[in-house]
């Protein structure tokens, strides 16, 4: 048998492994975030089920109306009710068919058609702006994290500061009033942990609900992510493609197609609908015995439009203001594209810049101040208070940095999503 000495470290390796895989796995990428959220969104879904709903409308309205079929008893003595007394009475199967003026369906169809090309660009609409608040609340959660690395890794540091203090003036080469500072500043480090960990369960909550998940459920981020920013396109190339592939506007002319075919169809609607009908008519034989023939009547009526003034010509008015509105409504969504393409990009390249230089310059420098006053501290060269303060500065950039990167990704995700693609880099 194999002993329990040889079995507990396999044991403990496989704990090991199971646990490593069980992080990550627990691991939320950005685009595992986007996908789950696609598949998983009730509020895309309901948009998605509506869509669906709207494409199986055109085959209905540009069918032709059922038609009917009735049964009637004409002419019946009501003496005797017999059936052979009077040579009128008769029993008639009756069907009859409404025929819309031509043009009338395939107009109302146009309609419907439109309205549900627009209904589906409406989906696509809905699943950028989706991904667009996904990423916004995942790099939030980003930024969340860093900001509570750095101060934790800042509270460290004011610890090995009060150590280095308390030494001091226990020596008598000190201030009491050192340690009594750095002990201040390590409860406001505490307290703005406290403020980051309710920040970071609120954009978990958020996520969570957007991920249709419960909203305790744990989120872990991946640490490795790029860090870098790239290079945008021409502003009035994405305007461009702005008007290229935002599926918004592309709702909005299919709505203004459709309020074309709506005043088309009022227009059709001065012309007249027909109603045929065939009736066959089935008459008892004579008390005698001799045959009465059956009858067969033919009907065809048609709509009179006698209140074309009040009615259809009205409709026409209406269906005209209708199309003007959307064809407004249109160029009032490119403008607000337009501006929200501009006030997008502006805010990335300054995000963008920001970052660029407190990675290069900023962030450097104060590190170098921090690492040369710590030094002449120790040596009483510098006062404790200057020491404080650079570590305080250089803890600022550092969040400042962060923070930069998670606004520039904010304001790509708020680029693409009114632009509608992804590929605008150059």
């Amino acid at each position: 048998m194999i002993s329990l000495i040889k079995i507990i470290p396999l044991i403990v390796l496989l704990i090991f492994f199971s646990i490593a895989n069980a992080e990550e796995l627990s691991l939320l990428s950005l685009k595992s975030a986007i996908n789950v959220a696609i598949q998983n969104n009730p509020s895309l879904a309901q948009i998605n089920a509506r869509a669906k709903a709207m494409a199986a409308i055109p085959s209905q309205v540009g069918t032709l109306p059922d038609p009917t079929i009735s049964f009637n008893a004409l002419n019946l003595p009501v003496d005797s009710f017999d059936t052979q007394q009077e040579n009128m009475t008769q029993f008639q199967v009756e069907l009859a068919q409404t025929i819309p003026f031509p043009g009338k369906l395939a107009l109302r169809e146009k309609v419907a058609l439109f309205e549900a090309e627009a209904a589906t660009q409406n989906v696509t609409e809905a699943r950028w702006w989706l991904q667009k608040i996904v990423k916004n609340t995942w790099w939030q959660t980003f930024y969340l994290d860093r900001a509570l690395q750095i101060v934790g890794s800042n509270q460290v540091l004011l610890r090995q500061f009060i150590q280095i203090a308390r030494t001091k003036y226990e020596v008598g080469q000190g201030l009491q009033q050192d340690v009594l500072l750095a002990q201040l500043e390590l409860s406001k480090l505490l307290d703005q942990q406290l403020r980051l960990d309710g920040l970071r369960r609120n954009a978990v909550a958020q996520l969570n609900a957007l991920l249709n998940r419960p909203a305790n459920l744990s989120i872990i981020l991946p640490d490795d992510i790029e860090l870098t920013l790239p290079k945008l396109i021409a502003e009035t190339d994405l305007y461009q493609h702005a008007e290229n592939f935002r599926a918004l506007l592309a709702a909005k002319r299919k709505s203004i197609n459709a309020a074309q075919s709506r005043l088309d169809l009022a227009k059709k609607e001065y012309f007249p609908d027909l109603n045929i009908g065939a009736a066959y008519s089935a008459r008892d034989d004579k008390p005698s015995g001799a045959e009465r023939a059956d009858f067969l009547s033919m009907k065809l009526s048609v709509t009179v439009p006698i209140f074309f003034t009040h009615k259809q010509g009205k409709a026409v008015d209406q269906r005209t203001n209708e199309l003007m509105q959307q064809r407004y409504a249109l160029q009032d969504e490119l403008n607000n594209v337009r501006a929200q393409i501009t006030q997008s990009y502006s805010n990335f390249q300054r995000a963008k810049n920001q970052f660029v230089l407190f990675k290069t310059g900023i962030i450097p420098q104060a590190r170098q101040t921090v690492s040369s006053m710590l030094v002449g501290y120790q040596v009483s060269k510098v006062d404790f208070l200057n020491l404080v303060r650079s570590q305080i500065t250089l803890f600022n950039y550092e969040m400042q940095y962060w923070n930069a990167f998670a606004e520039a990704n904010q304001s790509l995700a708020q680029l693409t999503a009114t632009v509608g693609k992804e590929e605008i880099y150059e």
